[in-house]
């Protein structure tokens, strides 16, 4: 049995900061950080509309991207109006895994926050590289 990663405590407060200051309205209603390989942090917003939007988590990987930040260690996400730490919705987890599948995400509330392996949250799911391997 693997120990499990420790609460990146700091990006918990980056995404509470954000979802404090910057979700405003029912547009912007959750805030995402996560921490780059390099030990930057890099926070967003989601972009809610009815036709459908990206998830906080979502824009924080291509706000990550745009920095140059490719290799992503840790990510939460953090409702608004002090909801605290939320999970990732199915498709953010599908995402996470298949672009980043050590990254660890902060899930839970209160004293119940705790740090899980992405894998963890998507057990014996389906792997997009798959349909990349070579058939030789």
């Amino acid at each position: 049995m693997t120990t499990p990663p420790a609460v990146d405590h700091e990006l918990v407060e980056a995404a509470t900061q954000v979802a404090a200051t910057r979700c405003r309205g029912d547009n912007h209603t959750v805030a995402a950080a996560v921490r780059a390989r390099d030990g930057r942090i890099i926070t967003a917003v989601n972009a809610y509309h009815f036709t459908g939007g990206p998830c906080a988590e979502l824009v924080a990987i291509g706000s990550a991207a745009a920095q140059g930040a490719y290799e992503l260690e840790a990510i939460v996400a953090v409702g608004d109006r002090d909801r605290g730490v939320i999970p990732p919705c199915g498709r953010c987890r599908q995402v996470l895994l298949d672009y980043f599948p050590d990254i660890v995400v902060i899930v839970g509330r209160g004293a119940q926050v705790r740090s899980v392996r992405i894998a963890d949250l998507l057990p014996e799911t389906y792997v997009w590289a798959d349909h990349q391997l070579d058939a030789d």
